[in-house]
């Protein structure tokens, strides 16, 4: 039978715990790595939203140093201060400002990001639609600073709240590169709407200005060619991704040639007004206002 959601989270809980990291969620950018490679040549990352530091760290631990020897070049941005870490480079500022962009180039020296990370979310209220709306904006900011510091050709991984009208976002991240994929790590719980973009090979259009003023995505694209165009061009492939040996909740398994049905040991209650309703159907019933 296959594991809880509660049942998950806390073999996780319990494994960050014993391996040293912050928080659970270091196994959720583990397991995308895994599936997709993130890490491959990777030697500057930047974390958005980065505290309390847990994909910091696995960034600290899992990239390769420079080609001259010295450890790779990690920032890590969030809002409130958070514990340092070992090779990170820690800004304490907004990531919808143009001179955080700057901050990150300048750590740089001028290079750009090869893997742009953000596992931000809102403190979310029980209501979807809104919580989705505000998920769907903090990944927008985070697209829009990665477009000022990731490099052609790089990656940008972001966290993402699965809707009905998730389909645009697709379309906006499609926009910019040109392999967009939906994950679910399963080391995230089954009755999550979380889900992860993992966006590779990143394109930007010919005349695309990376700007912090005007509103993201503008552009008046009329040709046959713009990605916005045609549902083949927003239909983004999902996998699950991390331990083979798990189930994933959004697929069905064929049961075994072996598998013997077994009658339930109770049966359903039977409302005592069932045979009635029965007989009265049939005619059966007398009517106790009849003669």
């Amino acid at each position: 039978m296959g594991k809880t959601s509660k049942d998950k989270r806390d073999i996780y809980y319990r494994m960050a715990k014993e391996q040293g990291w912050r928080a659970r969620s270091a196994f959720k950018l583990l397991q995308l790595d895994e599936r997709f490679g993130l890490f491959s040549g990777v030697q500057r990352a930047v974390d958005l939203c980065a505290a309390p530091g847990s994909w910091s760290q696995v960034l600290s631990r899992e990239l390769q140093p420079l080609e001259d020897g010295k450890p790779p070049q990690i920032v890590a941005i969030d809002l409130q201060a958070m514990a340092p870490l070992d090779h990170v480079t820690q800004i304490q500022g907004d990531i919808t400002k143009k001179s955080t962009a700057e901050g990150v180039i300048q750590h740089f020296d001028g290079e750009r990001a090869d893997l742009v990370v953000c596992d931000g979310a809102p403190d979310v209220t029980g209501l979807h639609d809104m919580d989705e709306y505000i998920q769907a904006q903090l990944l927008l900011a985070a697209l829009n600073i990665a477009t000022h510091v990731l490099r052609s050709g790089g990656t940008f991984v972001a966290k993402i709240f699965r809707g009905k009208d998730v389909s645009l976002l697709y379309a906006q991240l499609r926009t910019f590169f040109t392999e967009v994929t939906c994950a679910k790590p399963l080391s995230s719980r089954n009755s999550s709407i979380e889900a992860f973009v993992v966006c590779q090979n990143y394109q930007p259009p010919e005349d695309y200005v990376p700007t912090m003023m005007n509103p993201l995505l503008d552009y008046p694209y009329t040709d046959e060619e713009n990605v916005l165009v045609g549902s083949n061009r927003v239909i983004v492939p999902f996998v699950a991704c991390g331990d083979l040996g798990g189930f994933d909740s959004d697929m069905t398994y064929p049961i075994r040639e072996t598998y013997t049905s077994l009658q339930p040991t109770q049966a359903p209650i039977r409302p005592a007004y069932q045979t009635a309703i029965e007989m009265r159907r049939r005619n059966e019933l007398r009517d106790p206002r009849q003669p």
